[in-house]
């Protein structure tokens, strides 16, 4: 009989991400997956052969009063559900990815005594795994030091890394090329829903003042947001530079293969990629991220030597065009900083989450021990 396991996860990309690369390792070694999450996620199952998803209630907590007692109902609904969905399924061990939507899970498998895991992928731990945090036999974290852990939890802490997806790694096996002399200069510059506005108003104009002889050899690819798109492209081209501008690129792994610089926001998923793949970036922390997050995660990747923080708040189109002009004319540089972003990632983060979760659990598989050291 099959092995169960189940994954608890928001919904947002950050937490399903990882717990993705989790499911695909748990289902290689022969095992079955549930995920528990909102209806966000729905396109999870489909994606992993082997997994099915069920939804579970959450509601947000904090707010004012009326959004508290909303959203303590809802959890007190997700709990009941969570709770008959762990009874009939029996699982081996209960993993969170955080998110409002892992509270009821976890918070049902401690109160039945399974075994539990939480995976905090940022710096600094979010609200709903610090709410867990104590209840956990395992804390795995995705970057070597993670702020709001408390005393007692750190020695049930271990740095797994995020994981990636393998197209992403295997952009990591191939060397990077930084800017040759009268060789095109690959930019990618990615914002998602939070960042795209800010690099469609502030790149074009920053492109303008760099120096001619730059401009001529820029290849641009920008995201930015479908009402920004065309002003963005109309500004880009009256500055010279060759560009691909759109609201969504499906090949984010091959531009990230060819890129010599990326300019992008600090989310923990964003961050691994760069890693995975060694590519060095100018990071724009969203400034509004729970607890600030994003600046603690740019932070860990600038002092590794990988990457270079700009906040948002002291950015204009002069300040960028510098950044740019320095970075891109400096191939030593940007080539120091790609080996350390390579060295800062952890290719085998599924791995060793694995090897967690089943340490757990009785009658260990051998599935996961091709980890490498």
């Amino acid at each position: 009989m099959s092995r169960v396991f189940v994954l608890a996860a928001g919904g947002t990309g950050g937490h399903l991400f990882p717990a993705e690369a989790l499911a695909r390792q748990l289902v290689k070694g022969g095992a079955q997956v549930h995920l528990a999450t909102d209806r966000r996620a729905d396109a999870f199952a489909a994606d992993v052969p082997g997994v099915s998803a069920t939804l579970v209630r959450a509601g947000r907590l904090g707010g004012g009063p009326v959004q508290t007692a909303c959203g303590m109902a809802e959890m007190a609904l997700g709990l009941m559900q969570a709770r008959r969905l762990l009874r009939r399924l029996a699982p081996e061990a209960v993993i969170g990815f955080g998110g409002y939507p892992s509270v009821p899970t976890m918070l049902a498998a401690s109160r039945l005594g399974l075994p539990t895991v939480i995976h905090e992928q940022n710096a600094v731990l979010g609200r709903a795994n610090r709410l867990l945090a104590a209840r956990a036999r395992r804390i795995a974290t995705g970057f070597a030091e993670t702020a709001g852990l408390r005393d007692a939890d750190r020695a049930r802490a271990v740095h797994t890394g995020n994981p990636v997806r393998p197209a992403i790694l295997a952009v990591g096996r191939a060397a990077y090329q930084p800017p040759a002399p009268d060789r095109p200069i690959e930019l990618l510059v990615l914002g998602g829903s939070q960042g795209a506005r800010v690099f469609a108003e502030i790149v074009p104009p920053a492109l303008a003042l760099l120096p001619p002889h730059m401009r001529s050899r820029l290849r641009l690819s920008l995201q930015a947001r479908p009402e920004d798109r065309a002003e963005a492209a109309a500004r880009i081209e009256d500055a010279g530079v060759a560009a691909e501008v759109e609201s969504f690129f499906t090949d984010v792994p091959k531009r990230l293969a060819r890129a010599q610089l990326v300019i992008c926001r600090a989310g923990a998923s964003t961050i691994a990629e760069l890693a995975a793949a060694g590519r060095p970036a100018l990071l724009v922390p969203y400034p509004h991220a729970a607890d600030d997050h994003q600046a603690a995660n740019a932070r860990a990747f600038a002092e590794g030597g990988a990457g270079w923080v700009a906040p948002q708040s002291a950015l204009d189109a002069r300040l960028l065009a510098e950044r740019l002009a320095d970075l891109l004319a400096d191939a030593s540089k940007l080539g120091e900083a790609a080996a350390r972003a390579r060295r800062f990632g952890k290719d085998d983060a599924a791995e060793r989450l694995a090897e967690i979760v089943l340490s757990l659990t009785p009658g260990r598989s051998g599935a996961t021990k091709e980890r490498a050291a």
